[in-house]
């Protein structure tokens, strides 16, 4: 009989391990591909977790999305300059860590910078004129926002304000997601959506490798990142942009001229969270290799890869560059 228990022991543990596979998910949400993969004894729950997470990445695109008239964000996008709109304490929060970030960046990073970003239709190659982008340059500072915390809402200080989370929510809704599947017991996973991925322990006793794309030609890699329970974030020209006249607009505008930033091709952060290595991808884009990477190098959490506009990769003391 002990031989019998031992024999169905084994056989229990066998088939277990036999059925355990590495599921996932793709979807288009918030703009971009998001994709969700993960390692489950059980394919089926597995299958139920990536559908959770990408629940969850719709629900955060529903609240902060400038895309969707219903939104939180567009409430406040509307009515903020005439009184405090009330909003979610899960948006307040994001808000105020966005406003942190752009005192920790000397305002290179700054969600007013959509008071004329939103005059840009990169789909259609529409860029604001000169003297557009002059009068939203009044609107874009980060101090013209107000956030009551303690009531959860949202006000302006003049009017045009507009605010956009496009360059911190990514990353934050990556972090959600990967918060979903350890709270679920997974062990081994990664959450995608763009640039910006949040991994969860390991690829079963290996890193995960993530790879940077060749900002001008994305069938090459530039370097590759073996990482394992990061976070990973970059920032380029070639996401969305087109050409006119040799000059190329993107979506990552410089707050202090409301025109794309134009020092570096792309940006890659490492470190522990999505929402921060998000932000700081943007924030080191407009500051240019100098500035950027002497922000870096006060962060001893996080280290980051540049190109600048020549080519060049730049990195921080604590990455080596392959030879």
């Amino acid at each position: 009989m002990r031989r019998f228990n031992i024999f169905l022991l084994l056989f229990v543990l066998f088939a277990t391990v036999a059925r355990a596979e590495w599921v996932s998910g793709d979807r288009a949400i918030m703009g971009t591909a998001v994709r969700v993969e993960l390692w489950h004894e059980d394919p089926r729950k597995g299958a139920e977790m990536v559908e959770e997470v990408m629940n969850e990445m719709h629900r955060i695109d529903a609240l902060m999305s400038t895309y969707k008239e219903d939104s939180e964000i567009s409430a406040v996008n509307r009515d903020a300059a005439r009184s405090p709109v009330s909003v979610s304490d899960e948006l307040a929060k994001l808000v105020v860590r966005s406003l942190e970030m752009s005192r920790l960046t000397g305002g290179a990073f700054d969600v007013t910078y959509a008071s004329a970003g939103y005059l840009y239709d990169f789909r259609a190659r529409q860029r604001p004129q000169a003297g557009q982008i002059e009068e939203a340059l009044e609107a874009i500072d980060f101090r013209l926002v107000e956030v009551d915390a303690d009531h959860s809402t949202i006000a302006f200080r003049r009017n045009g304000v507009r605010i956009d989370l496009g360059g911190i929510a990514k990353g934050y809704a990556v972090e959600r997601g990967a918060a979903i599947l350890r709270g679920n017991g997974i062990e081994h996973g990664i959450v995608t959506a763009g640039g910006d991925s949040r991994i969860v322990g390991d690829r079963r006793g290996k890193p995960w490798v993530v790879g940077v794309r060749h900002p001008r030609d994305k069938q090459r890699v530039i370097t590759r990142m073996p990482l394992r329970d990061e976070a990973i974030s970059t920032s380029g020209d070639y996401e969305r942009f087109f050409e006119e006249d040799g000059v190329r607009y993107h979506h990552i505008i410089e707050p202090a001229t409301g025109r794309s930033a134009s020092a570096v091709y792309s940006v890659t952060i490492i470190g522990p969270d999505a929402t921060m290595t998000d932000g700081l991808s943007t924030s080191v884009f407009v500051l240019g290799v100098e500035a950027g990477l002497s922000l870096l190098e006060k962060l001893p959490e996080y280290e980051g890869v540049i190109v600048d506009n020549s080519g060049a990769m730049h990195y921080t003391s604590g990455l080596t560059a392959p030879q």
